[in-house]
């Protein structure tokens, strides 16, 4: 049925916008996913929209049966960063790749900005640098605009400006039957607000609007690595510094561990940056983590001070695309500082487990979720489900890279293990958080399910509304689907 399908698009759209395998433009599509995991899915052919006509074209062409037959799959990339299997590409089905959706146009008052969903954020910081403008964005270069904006988006920006997902003004979005819709606050209001965080449950988002502000200055970044033996410090410093009461709103840090098997070192990590410009001077809120003692045998680096589109290219070095495999899963809880040493000691403890995994690099690290992030623009304004929320939330990563694919299922194994354990420590402290923040997920995680029954009750509604039949829950692969109804 896919074969036919892909035929039936070739004669809707043109070759040039489907790419069938063998072709050049086939094998570009593969190798640009962000993971080997996602690469390896070869879907019947890639279709390249370069209109939101072609888009409405193509999902009319995949929603229709023909020959008596039943659809068959289909899955929607823009950016391709998430990295597990079928996450954004149909096994044998139709993919639609939408990075020819990549156009940015700044307002006539430089307030907002309007950009495809198939861009990614070093192309729209790009744009934005140059007139001192910037937008509550990705961190890394090579992510897409469209997957992080709604799976909620955290920024370096987050603590000024509020989530990604609430910084969009306007989604244009083509629906299962092939419609093209605007929302925003006005019209359509409930897509809006279920966009800002429900994934692609509702159609296919082609361009998002965004509120820009004024970013006077570049930004202050720097890596720090410290010896395990300061896990108490760390504990201690963070559990301050992320306390809602002691936030400073232009900090955006993220504290861990790390364990590399070709240097056999584990370390502690502390990834700091301050939007308010500083020149060369150290921000004093860090000063209590840059006054712990570097790695003996660690050189020093000196900070950063750079734009945007500057510190995402930078960023992409850290992981760079199918260089190794990757993965991730996260939870959340509330930040104290026994939880933070409680995490230190799950993680510690599962080195064990991957001490045999050639090429490991096995990180995790904590970001905070302050009340200055998550209520922002308003908090009720998404389908999060933060608006009951108060202090400080942690947001737990783990993401380790690696180079065999046969010990793929080891490490998968493994990162469940952490992250259960880590859920243990934090429901037996009275700390557990439900939410789980999308574009961090595993794909075994139950993302929608963690914004509460009444939210998630709110977005089987709109799905009821918008996509009576269900195809982007049951025809669209990937994503993280809304339950269905009890």
């Amino acid at each position: 049925m896919s074969s036919r399908q892909c035929e039936a698009l070739v004669a809707l759209l043109g070759t040039d916008k489907v790419l069938l395998p063998g072709s050049t433009g086939y094998n570009a599509s593969l190798s640009s996913y962000f993971s080997p995991q996602a690469a390896a899915v070869h879907p019947a052919c890639f279709v390249t929209p370069q209109t939101v006509s072609d888009v409405s074209n193509a999902v009319k062409s995949l929603t229709t049966s023909a020959n008596n037959s039943t659809p068959g799959e289909f899955a929607v990339r823009a950016g391709g960063h998430t990295w597990f299997a079928d996450a954004n590409s149909a096994p044998g089905g139709i993919t639609i790749d939408l990075r020819g959706l990549n156009a940015i146009e700044l307002s006539a008052d430089k307030a907002a900005v309007s950009v495809g969903a198939g861009a990614t954020w070093d192309k729209v910081y790009g744009k934005l640098d140059p007139s001192g403008l910037s937008v509550a964005g990705g961190r890394v270069a090579n992510v897409g605009v469209g997957g992080l904006t709604l799976g909620g988006g955290i920024s370096y920006f987050g603590p000024r400006e509020g989530l990604t997902c609430n910084q969009a003004t306007l989604f244009e979005v083509v629906l299962a039957d092939g419609s093209v819709v605007e929302a925003n606050e006005e019209q359509n209001a409930d897509l809006w607000w279920g966009l800002r965080g429900g994934s692609n449950n509702f159609g296919i988002v082609t361009r998002i609007d965004f509120r820009t502000f004024k970013q006077e200055g570049p930004l202050w970044s720097v890596l720090t690595l410290n010896s395990l033996a300061e896990v108490d410090n760390q504990a201690r410093i963070y559990a301050e510094l992320m306390a809602a009461e002691n936030y400073d709103e232009n900090a955006s840090f993220l504290t861990g561990w790390a364990y590399a098997s070709t240097q056999g070192l584990s370390v502690t990590l502390n990834q700091l940056v301050y939007t308010q410009p500083v020149a060369n001077q150290t921000p004093a809120f860090y000063k209590p983590i840059l006054d712990l003692p570097p790695i003996s045998n660690a050189t020093v680096t000196p900070p950063v001070v750079a734009n945007m589109s500057t510190l995402a290219q930078n960023s992409v070095a850290l992981q760079a695309p199918q260089a190794a495999r990757y993965m991730t899963a996260t939870t959340t809880f509330v930040v104290t500082e026994a939880m933070i040493r409680a995490t230190f000691d799950a993680f510690n403890a599962s080195l064990a487990l991957v001490q045999d995994v050639k090429g490991v690099m096995w990180a995790m690290n904590i970001e905070p979720l302050p009340p200055q992030i998550y209520t922002r623009g308003g908090a009720d304004k998404n389908a999060l489900g933060l608006s009951d929320q108060a202090g400080s939330l942690g947001v737990c990563l783990i993401s380790p890279s690696w180079t065999d694919a046969a010990q793929d299922e080891q490490v998968y194994s493994a990162a469940r293990s952490l992250m259960a354990d880590v859920e243990a420590k934090a429901k037996d402290l009275g700390l557990y958080n439900p939410y789980i923040y999308l574009d961090y997920a595993a794909s075994w995680q139950e993302v929608i399910k963690g914004y509460g029954e009444e939210n998630v009750k709110k977005l089987q509604t709109l799905r009821a509304r918008v996509d009576p039949h269900g195809v982007f829950t049951r025809q669209v692969t990937g994503g993280f689907k809304i339950p269905e109804a009890s």
